[in-house]
């Protein structure tokens, strides 16, 4: 029978102070250090970032609000400042602006352009053409409308003195729409003709929109225009007739503006100006060509194609349009949007206009980011300290506690004084920095997940297992010092641990060596069981027959009596020397003829001598009944059988041995108690060795072993033992083959 493995108490660990663990600690404190290293050199980084960020910010904060200061101061932020709500204009006309400067000196081509350029007024046009509508910043210089302008334009065609049909002839007509009224001058272009494609005269205006004159028409005094075309011709074209650039500035008297000059006895007054429903004005001006396509010039009827001419100019019979003001496309070459285009995400700058009661005429702010920073990292370059002194707010203040930056200035313009207050949030700034900083927060996060993984795998791969070995090692070390050493050797495996590693290597050395004292310890402790069990089994099978010899000579006086004891006594002692079941399925026996009939009889006879009392023996088969069998081992196999029926069998009922006929050649021995029933599951079971239904230490010498002997013996006769219940009790069963007469 395979003997399984000896279960070996757990084995005591000591415990193990920190010196032990020393160099595991100073392993995970370089990966600490390693991390932290990482994390300061990377907030050192963007200290220094924040820092020059914060120095540079401060530093072009106030220089951002000089140049926008210098923008305003020229004639072109002057007229921004001037007209803050200036636009483009629509389809009914464009706002005239007020001008930084008096008047404009138009009779004078240069001194007009120059002004208009300077100012930066005006719109432009995608094919070129540009107007200015404007007045002028004082109004005791006449109240006048200047209109200054230009275009590419063919060979003009003008009037002749006292002409009224202006259908042939080049025109401007300017429609003035204020408080409600609307007016209209038609003014047809007066000079010679082209001489190398220069050509200069001037645009007399008359009341209506013509292109019929009444008569005796007189042209307006106080309306002033000249016309000049001259330079080189357009981009594209060539040949005396070919467009050139056109020059045109018009002074338009505007009644509204001059009767403000004037009280009601006709004096002088104190106006206001500019005047408070100047943006409400519209002004409309287009430069018209001759009707007859035959005194059409060839740049007439080009600009004519670009144009897009109102209905009400076909229903009129007018002729090309040149030009029209109210055409969409336009933009303007300055505004307040394009000055406060230079700030920077997060400033703000205000332009008030100071008095009595300062007024904001303005706000911008500058752009919004593009792109959203992650908000830990905004929280992170918050926190990071600079010094307040680069921010300009003094020294040993915590640029933290700064969350704004401001400055202001000055702009004296004719019409009054313009107060700029610049604010920086900079906050801002540190969502920026926030957004330049995020490479480097990936590259940061890469590198302490470098350093974890590593710190893992030395971790898993190497500490932990010299940890694991330490320990078990120092358990090994602790517990060889007992005396009960052999006792306490415990399951200890380190066979987890091998590898072709170094570690490896030393853990696989460690464990074959405990396995080999492990290997020693089991043997020794099996062979000693082995021992023990076989003295167990010799003694179990003398003692029976010793127990008979006991009764037939259980007289005191009876000389066989002491002797019999010292035997039994004897095998006491010995009990014990190698497992039963192999002892027993090692035994030779030799079957002979042996009549059934009369051995059962002599069982049942001598029954009592055992022990056993009430067998009685019944057959119905003839006699004599020989079968294969040796006498002692059938009858070891049958007292076996016979103590177990005995033992639960109730008090007083009777065990009864009947023969009966089985299969050809087979007789049938069965020995019937009135015990308890077997459970079903217990039936094969209860043959093998060591099943019993009582512990040995509490049984004496039922260990489980007299079925056992019985089904080796028999199974050794060629024979079989079963058990089964029957409603009476316990029958057990024994088979054996008939012997040759």
């Amino acid at each position: 029978m395979k003997l399984g493995p000896v279960e070996l108490p757990a084995l005591a660990v000591p415990r193990l102070g920190l010196a032990a663990f020393r160099r595991r600690a100073v392993v995970h404190l370089a990966f600490l250090l390693l991390a932290l290293a990482t994390v300061g050199l990377v907030l050192t980084v963007l200290i220094d970032q924040k820092q020059r960020a914060y120095q540079r910010y401060a530093q072009g904060f106030r220089q951002s609000l000089a140049e926008i200061v210098l923008q305003l101061r020229h004639p072109s932020g002057q007229l921004a400042l001037l007209n803050p709500t200036m636009s483009a204009g629509g389809r009914d006309g464009q706002a005239p602006v007020l001008l930084p400067f008096s008047a404009i000196d138009f009779d004078d081509q240069n001194k007009a352009q120059r002004a208009v350029e300077m100012a930066g007024c005006g719109l432009r046009w995608p094919d070129g053409a540009s107007l200015c509508a404007a007045v002028g910043a004082n109004a005791y210089a006449g109240g006048f409308l200047y209109l200054v302008g230009s275009l590419e334009s063919g060979p003009l065609t003008g009037r002749q003195h006292g002409a009224l049909d202006l259908a042939g002839v080049h025109r401007a007509r300017v429609t003035l729409t204020l408080r409600g009224e609307t007016q209209t001058w038609i003014a047809p272009f007066e000079g010679a003709a082209a001489v190398d494609g220069t050509q200069r005269g001037r645009l007399t205006g008359f009341v209506g929109a013509g292109p019929q004159l009444p008569g005796k028409a007189r042209p307006v005094r106080e309306f002033r225009g000249w016309l000049w075309r001259e330079g080189p011709c357009a981009e594209g074209s060539s040949g005396p007739d070919c467009p050139r650039r056109t020059f045109y500035s018009i002074r338009l008297p505007v009644e509204a503006f001059q009767a403000a000059l004037f009280d009601a006895a006709g004096q002088r007054a104190r106006p206001v100006w500019p005047p408070a429903d100047l943006d409400q004005a519209r002004v409309r001006v287009e430069l018209l060509g001759p009707a007859e396509p035959a005194r059409s010039a060839p740049g007439a009827s080009m600009a004519a194609a670009a144009a897009d001419p109102p209905a009400s100019d076909a229903a009129r019979g007018d002729g090309p349009v040149l030009f029209d003001s109210a055409r969409p496309g336009a933009s303007l070459a300055q505004s307040l949007d394009r000055i406060g285009a230079s700030l920077q995400p997060g400033e703000t700058l205000r332009i008030e206009r100071q008095g009595r009661q300062p007024q904001t005429i303005a706000e911008r702010r500058g752009p919004e980011l593009s792109e959203r920073a992650l908000p830990w990292l905004i929280h992170v370059m918050r926190r990071l300290p600079v010094r307040g002194e680069v921010l300009g707010v003094g020294a040993g203040t915590d640029a933290a506690e700064v969350r704004w930056l401001t400055a202001s200035d000055e702009v004296a313009t004719p019409s009054g004084r313009y107060r700029l207050e610049l604010r920086g949030d900079l906050r801002s700034l540190d969502r920026q920095l926030a957004l330049e900083a995020r490479p480097l927060a990936w590259l940061a996060a890469a590198m302490l997940a470098a350093v974890a993984l590593a710190w893992l795998m030395v971790e898993l791969g190497l500490i932990r297992g010299i940890a694991v070995l330490t320990k078990r090692a120092a358990a090994v070390s602790y517990n060889m010092q007992d005396a009960r050493a052999d006792q306490r050797i415990g399951e200890l495996d380190v066979a987890d641990l091998r590898g072709r590693d170094e570690l490896g290597i030393l853990a696989g050395s460690l464990a074959d060596a405990l396995s080999r004292v492990k290997d020693g310890l089991r043997r020794e402790q099996l062979r000693a069981e082995r021992e023990r069990e076989m003295w167990h089994a010799v003694g179990h099978e003398i003692m029976s027959p010793l127990q008979s010899l006991m009764v037939l000579h259980g007289a005191p006086d009876d000389a066989s009596h002491r002797y019999v004891q010292r035997m039994q006594q004897a095998v006491k002692v010995l009990y014990g020397s190698a497992p039963p079941s192999e002892a027993l399925a090692s035994a030779d026996l030799h079957p002979q003829a042996l009549d059934l009939v009369a051995f059962c009889r002599e069982i049942a006879a001598n029954a009592h001598y055992a022990g056993i009392d009430g067998v009685s023996f019944s057959t119905a088969l003839p006699e004599p009944l020989p079968v294969r069998a040796e006498a002692y081992a059938l009858e070891d196999a049958v007292t076996h059988v016979l103590r177990n029926a005995d033992r639960y069998r109730p008090e007083g009922t009777p065990i009864a041995l009947t023969l009966e006929a089985g299969e050809p050649g087979v007789v049938l021995l069965r020995i019937h108690n009135q015990g308890p029933p077997i459970d079903a599951a217990m039936l094969e079971t209860i043959f093998e060795y060591g099943v019993s239904d009582t512990a040995p230490q509490a049984a004496g010498e039922r260990r489980g072993q007299g079925l056992f002997v019985a089904r080796t013996y028999l199974a050794k006769m060629d024979g079989s033992i079963r058990a089964f219940n029957v409603p009476e009790g316990v029958v057990f069963e024994m088979s054996l083959r008939r012997a040759a007469a």
